[in-house]
């Protein structure tokens, strides 16, 4: 049964627990994210950041706990059913189909406002040209949007590796999310086109008041864009604050540096 919708929280875990085999990945993880806010994740590897993110896609069943959103129970719905629900998500391993054009790959991203069957598609009726007409002009938003206009026609695999990063983020939200999930959105960009993220995610929630939960190492962009943030460390939580807040916790500078008691400034951290 689905839990009276608080206003302020679009997302809620509750007491997290994850296991593999005989390895606690995540355990007795709790938080919130509130409507319209970039609330980030942050921890060393293995940490238990992505094995949250694939909690939330429902990729992984919990062993223990609940999450909720927008009041719904999500871990009763089955993993093809997250998407219809208004969460998308990038990885942090591209996954894209490299031998179709960008446009194409974003109009992918439209599949879950199909309203029309097979044979309405088959025959092309009136009510499918609207449907493709409408899918497109939602496509090319985007690609103007994430200044993909010079790329729209190219196949991805013959793209950068920067710009096929932007594109996965552009098929995410071809799919109109309300929650945006991104798995270390900054890996193998360079110092420009990792300046260019810190804008699109500003944009991304002022423009489309989508609210974002990010995986990220690179503590500059965390403490740019990043309303609050929940570090983590061997599966548990270690701090919940603001970027400033959470950085200068000495147990988070302990699980980065591996050295007790040690303090110091990570904003300039990248990846531990």
């Amino acid at each position: 049964m689905s839990s009276p919708v608080r206003d302020d929280v679009l997302l809620s875990a509750e007491s997290l627990s994850v296991r593999f085999g005989g390895v606690l990945a995540v355990n007795g993880v709790s938080f919130d994210v509130k409507r319209g806010e970039v609330f980030t994740l942050i921890g060393p590897n293995g940490a238990g950041k992505t094995t949250l993110f694939n909690l939330i896609s429902r990729i992984h069943a919990p062993s223990a706990g609940r999450i909720e959103y927008d009041g719904r129970e999500l871990t009763s719905e089955p993993p093809h059913a997250v998407a219809a629900l208004g969460i998308a998500r990038t990885f942090q391993n591209i996954e894209l189909f490299e031998h179709a054009s960008v446009l194409q790959n974003l109009l992918i991203g439209r599949h879950t406002h199909r309203g029309t069957g097979f044979a309405s598609d088959l025959f092309f009726t009136r009510k499918a040209r609207r449907e493709a007409l409408a899918a497109r002009e939602k496509a090319e938003r985007v690609i103007d949007f994430l200044d993909l206009q010079h790329h729209r026609d190219a196949l991805v695999a013959g793209l950068p590796y920067g710009v096929r990063k932007v594109v996965e983020l552009a098929r995410a939200l071809a799919s109109e999310p309300r929650l945006l999930l991104l798995d270390e959105p900054s890996s193998g960009l360079n110092v420009e086109e990792t300046e260019d993220m810190v804008f699109w995610i500003a944009d991304i929630r002022r423009e489309f008041g989508i609210t974002v939960l990010m995986v990220e190492h690179d503590m500059g962009l965390v403490s740019r864009v990043s309303d609050r943030v929940l570090a983590m460390n061997q599966g548990e939580v270690l701090a919940l604050g603001t970027p400033a807040e959470v950085q200068a916790h000495a147990g988070v500078v302990e699980a980065y540096l591996g050295v007790p008691g040690a303090s110091g400034d990570l904003s300039s951290l990248r990846r531990p």
